[in-house]
């Protein structure tokens, strides 16, 4: 279960990221209601961390909780903000995602 909170908490990183992005974009109240969702997300992605170390190691789960949030943050910076999807940058990408997956094997 706490595998599952973990993820989730890398999904909120990720949500407070673009949330980041979004602000740079717009001002006045949008960028005011952009600031309340990165609060939010990075409220949550925090408690859900915190909870989620209680059974998962913080070695092994910070690194997850930090490689979900920044493959999830490429992946949106590349659909909504028009950022390069490179070959090279796929590559480290995916490179990311494969060690993701071996630290959750090996724990």
């Amino acid at each position: 279960m706490n595998w599952i909170i973990l993820i989730i908490a890398g999904f909120f990183e990720s949500g407070f990221a673009f949330c980041l992005g979004k602000m740079k974009e717009v001002t006045g109240t949008a960028w005011w209601l952009w600031g309340g969702g990165f609060l939010f997300c990075l409220t949550m992605s925090m408690v859900l961390l915190a909870k989620a170390v209680k059974t998962i190691p913080i070695g092994t789960a910070y690194p997850v909780w930090t490689g979900i949030g920044a493959v999830c943050t490429v992946i949106l910076g590349i659909i909504f903000f028009h950022e390069s999807a490179s070959f090279l940058r796929l590559l480290f990408i995916t490179t990311l995602i494969v060690s993701i997956i071996g630290l959750k094997m090996v724990s």
